[in-house]
């Protein structure tokens, strides 16, 4: 071990009442709440990377709650427990953008589509059946009526596009504005970050927690909140979790590019945007999910091959274009789509598992886990 110098001990590391690990969205999100309840407490967040590198600013930026496929899906799987889901997705927007601001987001209303190509009639078929009783749902969580709606499929010339499904109350983030303005939003609330802090080993000691960091140090701090999604299993091996790797591709700037706004394909596995006159393009995990599942970053060219098929098949067919920029990031998922809110002790808290969908839960479970910690009953 490297012991701290007496100036170190003094200033950065003393008196810690709260550790957050992981600088994502849920990890600032407690860390911020834990101000806003505790204003005198020393809060420091711990992040392994020099930038909170997992999914937060690795995602594809969509502020959405699921498509209607994906919703049907779940209603399938899970019952009445996809509305109490959703509702915590559309309350974890909310949060996140009150507390941004869109403007912080760089949030775009465009709205967001689903597509429908040959052979998806049953599906399509399936969506106008539900939609009234879906859209019933939504109202009671957003406001809004008639979230979904039937669109011109015609209107981005894409090629094979049967049918669209419209909903109007999703939208479309910067990430890294996002992180960066949380991030920012921290600091002014006088919550300290060590960054390149790998936390290799924690015990509880004497009514608090000892953190190894690197194999190098050991820091001690009263409260612990674990917010490190699809890395958990490496501190908790037990978890009901597993990584899951998403390749990301983006185009050069295409002339008179017609995409505005989110699109979903195949229950959410496939997803494209517009960034400005570029294509995003994500998703095609369910090619290979075996190989997807882990905790190291890297690109799968078998996945790549078919996103690639996608944007010259269906996307920008008879257009030329190329990729700029591609990456993975790392999600963490589940048997159950629903989070993990885990109090191990009264000074540990476990917040992971977002299924794909931190943008919008995020905020929401980093809010839950600090209320967890402080008010325990």
């Amino acid at each position: 071990m490297i012991n701290f110098s007496y100036w170190e001990e003094s200033i950065f590391i003393k008196d810690i009442d709260f550790v957050i690990i992981g600088a994502g969205i849920t990890g600032l999100s407690a860390a911020i709440s834990l101000r806003e309840k505790e204003p005198s407490a020393r809060i420091v967040i711990l992040e392994r990377a020099f930038l909170p590198t997992g999914a937060s600013t690795r995602n594809a930026g969509f502020a959405c709650f699921g498509s209607m496929t994906e919703l049907l899906s779940d209603v399938d799987a899970m019952g009445d427990e996809t509305w109490t889901l959703v509702e915590k997705r559309w309350k974890g927007l909310q949060i996140l953008r009150n507390r941004v601001g869109d403007k912080g987001l760089d949030f775009q209303d465009y709205g967001g589509y689903e597509l429908f190509l040959d052979g998806d009639e049953e599906a399509f078929q399936k969506c106008q059946e539900k939609v009234s009783s879906i859209n019933e749902q939504l109202q009671r969580i957003t406001g809004m009526a008639n979230v979904f709606q039937e669109a011109d499929s015609s209107t981005f010339g894409m090629h094979g596009v049967k049918q669209l499904i419209f909903n109007r109350a999703e939208g479309q983030i910067n990430p890294a504005k996002m992180m960066q303005s949380l991030i920012k939003i921290a600091q002014e609330k006088d919550i300290s970050f060590f960054w390149g802090a790998d936390i290799t080993s924690w015990q509880s000691v004497n009514n608090g927690l000892e953190i190894e960091i690197n194999h190098q140090r050991i820091i001690k701090a009263k409260n612990m909140i674990v917010a490190v999604n699809g890395f958990a299993k490496r501190l908790f091996p037990e978890l009901a979790l597993r990584p899951a790797r998403n390749l990301v591709l983006v185009t050069n700037p295409i002339k008179h590019l017609n995409l505005r706004g989110t699109f979903h394909y195949d229950e959410g596995y496939y997803y494209f945007r517009n960034i400005g006159n570029r294509v995003l393009l994500g998703g095609g995990r369910k090619l290979d999910p075996i190989v997807e599942t882990t905790s190291e970053f890297g690109l799968n060219a078998t996945i790549r091959d078919a996103l690639m098929q996608m944007l010259e098949k269906i996307i920008l067919p008879n257009q030329d274009f190329s990729i700029t920029h591609q990456w993975s990031g790392i999600m963490g998922i589940g048997e159950s789509k629903s989070s993990i809110l885990q109090k191990l002790n009264d000074h540990v808290i476990i917040a992971v598992r977002l299924g794909g969908m931190g943008v919008a839960l995020g905020s929401q479970l980093g809010h839950d886990a600090a209320n967890l910690l402080i008010n325990p009953s």
